[in-house]
């Protein structure tokens, strides 16, 4: 079946809930056993036995995700930093190599560089267009390469087969960030991954009210995963778990909306004197054209875009006064968000050579007329407040 039918099928069962549609919202902390010997028998991956790890609305969520990734587990957790961290300190130990890309989302940066290395775990930053290149950074004790395709700040999109290969013949793990383009758009294990985490706050959930990460593996790492899974305690509400699982059902064509209007609002302003530069890999002119068309099936509404150099008073003229455009530290959500950003400072292997202002913008479901005129009369402002 297409992507399409199946977002509206997976994970759903009527038949087992009265003819229900959706799944039911289980709240559950203690689960009751029937008998002393079923208490004490072994504990099964497909079996309930305390609300930590995971419920029938848990589960429904985490095999319909699963089976979108093409993974053979799944996981849901209380934000996509929780699921980061999750798999980042639940598969290494202390002695252990991680190579993390440099375009990476600043939590997971934290992460990497912070708290894992409290833990013995050494950390390298590596130029995320490095592609098979990456096999000279590989040690004997490399055991995870990190890979974010796009970067959701740069959008620099890597050629994760290449790295996985390499990886892989260097005994280490991969592990993508499949935020951006989520379950639909990218199939990371058909590219070499092992594990991918994504922020289902964007867009699975897709209306800005929910927080929740989601980590799918293969067969072989489910144990391993499952064991970190219980070991950090992240697990989210049934409520939650209801709430991403009613914005799966809409995915499919919110990201075709999101796609459309992205690509018609970054063309407009690639045109624009304004804008040195257009960040987004559905445009042709883009570094990683290619590699998106070979990797990807589609755009998600997330891209950035280099002002000509501007000062502080006139990027305020032009921002404060948006009537479409919000101010928020997220994405993936109905509305539109338009955001000033500084990568300079977030990179260590490798320099951020542009000059300029970069905003990031996450392009809604708004029309796309309205949010260009919304757009235009912010640089007209700008260029009144001398920008």
């Amino acid at each position: 079946m297409h992507d399409e039918t199946r977002v509206t099928t997976l994970g759903r069962d009527p038949h087992r809930h009265h003819g229900i549609v959706n799944p039911p919202v289980y709240h559950a902390s203690t689960i009751l056993y029937p008998t002393l010997d079923a208490l004490e028998a072994p504990r099964t991956p497909d079996g309930y036995y305390y609300g930590r790890y995971g419920t029938p609305t848990t589960r429904a969520l985490t095999d319909a995700v699963a089976a979108l990734e093409g993974a053979a587990a799944g996981f849901a957790v209380s934000s996509g930093k929780n699921a980061i961290t999750t798999v980042l300190m639940g598969l290494t130990q202390a002695g252990d190599h991680v190579l993390v890309a440099d375009n990476s989302y600043q939590p997971t940066r934290d992460t990497a560089g912070r708290v894992m290395a409290r833990f013995g775990v050494e950390v390298t930053f590596y130029d995320p267009t490095i592609g098979a290149g990456i096999t000279g950074l590989m040690r004997p004790n490399t055991r995870l390469v990190f890979v974010e395709s796009p970067g959701s700040l740069t959008f620099e999109v890597q050629d994760v087969p290449a790295i996985a290969e390499a990886a892989h013949a260097g005994g280490a793990l991969v592990v993508m960030d499949n935020t951006w383009a989520s379950p639909l758009f990218c199939k990371p294990f058909s590219l070499g991954v092992d594990v991918s985490v994504q922020a289902a706050t964007k867009y699975v959930g897709g209306h800005s009210d929910l927080m929740m990460g989601l980590i799918t593996c293969t067969a072989e790492l489910e144990p391993r995963i499952r064991a970190a899974y219980a070991e950090f305690g992240g697990a989210p509400g049934g409520e939650d778990c209801y709430l991403a699982l009613r914005g799966l059902r809409t995915l499919a064509t919110r990201l075709e909306r999101h796609q459309r209007s992205a690509l018609r609002v970054a063309e407009w302003l690639a045109g624009r004197r304004e804008v040195a530069r257009v960040f987004y890999p559905a445009l042709p002119d883009d570094p990683g054209h290619a590699l998106w068309r070979r990797d990807f099936s589609g755009a998600s509404g997330l891209f950035g875009f280099l002002l000509q150099p501007v000062e502080r008073p006139g990027l305020a003229a032009m921002l404060d006064h948006l009537e479409l455009f919000g101010m928020g530290y997220s994405w993936g959500g109905y509305e539109s968000l338009l955001i000033p950003t500084n990568p300079a400072p977030l990179r260590t292997a490798t320099d951020w050579p542009h000059e300029g202002r970069m905003m990031r913008i996450h392009v809604g479901l708004e029309s796309p007329d309205d949010l260009i005129a919304d757009l235009e009369a912010g640089l007209a402002r700008l260029r009144a407040a001398g920008g």
